[in-house]
């Protein structure tokens, strides 16, 4: 086979991204749409549906949106056997709900780290392994799972997510050497710090027109000098989504603008 810029393009793929109603999620999507592929999404509530399809509908996307807990098996299994009807078998699957509680892990409840580890761990199995049958069926697919910097990197308050993202980490190799053979690629993501609106609050200029201390901290541990921008996952996103990447597999493409290659500066 030669190479081709075609071999990026997802014409005819269906592609499931959960809960990519906003943020990073609802890039992906977008990325993936503007390559070709028929975008599929689902929320806890049909209201987050509904304006998630707005949302897409504004930038001339036709998604078609579903409520479905992924943390539910039954639900899930109904949500991928009515895409699969209404749709088609589902080409790729991106697992990008996810959710972090901030504490501090002696005042962390146990429910509350196993609420975390059910939506980052246990809810991208339930869904990776619902997609599986029709993948396998198809002789091809992507799984491509948001593990976050966190799967490398400890840090006060997220022991929860840290836990769960470093799971996730291995499913993401583990699905790789169950499925190779199947002809399925499952590889990460691992988005740096991202501006969006979630984070904005840690980016205002203060008062005397310093910048926030997390902003200032954030700029001096990326080689970058910068927040990530959600356009920069984008690009490796279409990539690990297409045929340039069939040989690519349980990789975690680390998306930091060079964090987890930078000691730090000298103080």
């Amino acid at each position: 086979m030669e190479f081709s810029m075609d071999m990026f393009r997802l014409d005819g793929k269906v592609a499931l991204v959960t809960d990519a109603t906003y943020g990073i999620g609802f890039e992906i999507a977008k990325a993936l749409a503007k390559a070709g592929a028929t975008i599929v999404f689902n929320d806890l509530k049909q209201e987050f549906v509904d304006k998630g399809r707005a949302s897409y509908q504004a930038a001339g996307i036709e998604a078609h949106g579903y409520v479905a807990d992924v943390t539910d098996e039954e639900a899930v299994n109904r949500l991928v056997a009515t895409i699969e009807k209404e749709v088609g078998t589902i080409d790729i699957l991106v697992n990008n709900a996810g959710i972090i509680k901030r504490i501090p892990m002696l005042e962390m409840s146990a429910a509350d780290f196993r609420q975390v580890v059910d939506v980052d761990l246990n809810a991208p199995f339930i869904v990776a392994k619902a997609v599986l049958p029709g993948m396998i069926k198809k002789g091809h697919g992507k799984i491509i799972n948001i593990c976050s910097m966190m799967s490398e990197l400890g840090r006060e308050t997220v022991a929860g997510y840290a836990a769960a993202k470093g799971g996730l980490k291995m499913l993401t190799k583990n699905i790789c050497s169950e499925f190779g053979e199947a002809n399925i690629q499952c590889n990460g993501i691992g988005p740096g710090y991202i501006a969006t609106p979630q984070t904005a609050p840690l980016r205002e200029t203060q008062a005397d027109g310093s910048r926030h201390p997390f902003d200032q901290f954030i700029v001096s541990k990326t080689p970058a000098g910068r927040w990530g921008e959600t356009v920069d996952l984008a690009g490796p996103t279409v990539f690990l989504a297409s045929d340039a990447s069939d040989f690519v597999n349980g990789h975690i493409l680390y998306v930091d603008g060079g964090i987890l290659a930078y000691i730090g500066k000298q103080p």
